[in-house]
C-alpha cells in the first residue's frame, strides 16, 4: 500500500497524484467517494488528476476523453483503452492506494 496524504488534504472535487511503483497514480475525491486510477491518459501523456472532475467521471485536459472513476473505462472519444483502477483505503485519516491489487481492466 501507498500513501497518497491525509484525508483532510483531499476535499470533495479535488484530486492528488502520487508516485505509483510503475506509473503516477491519480486519487480523486469524488463527492466524498474516493477512488484511484493511472493518472496517465490512455490516449496521449497527459495527467488525469489535472482533468475535470465531474461527478464519479474525469475528463482529461489534454483532448476531453472522460473516463468513469469506478471502472477505468473510457465513455468517449478519443480514449479507446481503460486505465487501471486501484483500491482506495483510509485509515486514521490518511489515505492509501493498494497497488498490489489493481484492476487491469486494459
Amino acid at each position: 500500500m501507498i500513501r497518497a496524504c491525509a484525508l483532510m488534504d483531499l476535499p470533495p472535487g479535488e484530486a492528488v497524484r502520487i508516485v505509483g511503483p510503475h506509473a503516477p497514480i491519480a486519487v480523486f475525491n469524488a463527492d466524498g467517494v474516493l477512488y484511484a486510477i493511472d493518472d496517465t491518459c490512455t490516449h496521449q501523456d497527459a495527467s488525469l488528476s489535472e482533468g475535470w472532475l465531474e461527478g464519479c467521471f474525469v475528463e482529461c485536459p489534454l483532448h476531453a476523453a472522460s473516463f468513469d472513476l469506478r471502472t477505468g473505462e473510457p465513455t468517449c472519444l478519443p480514449a479507446k483503452r481503460p486505465v487501471k483502477t486501484y483500491p482506495v483505503y483510509v485509515k486514521d485519516g490518511e489515505v492509501y492506494v493498494d497497488v498490489e491489487v489493481n484492476k487491469d481492466v486494459a
